[in-house]
């Protein structure tokens, strides 16, 4: 039997390195992701540790510099936390369009592969063929040694 040998095997190669390399870029954009959210995530909790000295300045004797100065940073936190949220958008918008790429790149590869195995049943196909006509030919070949050894396929003339 031949070996089959898929013409364009170097086409799919490229695009089975392609997607190796749109996942990859998925899992570094979600790695981001997850790295902003924990960012803003501490942030609310820095918030919410400097709301909770709020109250205790207010409830106990009242310091005009340590409430000042304490409303200063939650403020400087609300702006922080606004900023981490824009970090945040941009890596979901990133994470959204990696994921968009790894599943066209996947789609072309996908593509390519039933490509490839519509070579390989055609290949297949031609093998079966060529097999069928060989065996036919060695028949017939066979049945004509035969005749000729009993002698039915020699034509006497007198």
């Amino acid at each position: 039997m031949a070996k089959f040998r898929y013409r364009m095997q170097n086409v799919l190669n490229i695009k089975l390195s392609m997607e190796r390399q749109a996942k990859q870029q998925y899992a570094e954009a979600n790695a981001k992701l997850r790295e902003e959210e924990q960012k803003l995530n501490v942030l609310f909790r820095r918030k919410f540790e400097y709301e909770q000295t709020a109250r205790q300045l207010l409830a106990d004797d009242l310091n005009v510099r340590e409430i000042t100065q304490n409303n200063e940073a939650i403020l400087r936190m609300e702006d922080f936390i606004t900023q981490q949220q824009k970090e945040v958008q941009i890596a979901v918008r990133a994470v959204e369009k990696a994921r968009q790429k790894m599943t066209e790149v996947m789609q072309d590869r996908k593509t390519h592969e039933r490509l490839r195995e519509k070579a390989f049943d055609e290949f297949l196909m031609e093998e079966k063929q060529h097999e069928s006509k060989e065996i036919d030919e060695l028949v017939s070949y066979t049945y004509g040694q035969r005749l000729r050894e009993t002698g039915h396929g020699e034509s006497t003339s007198t």
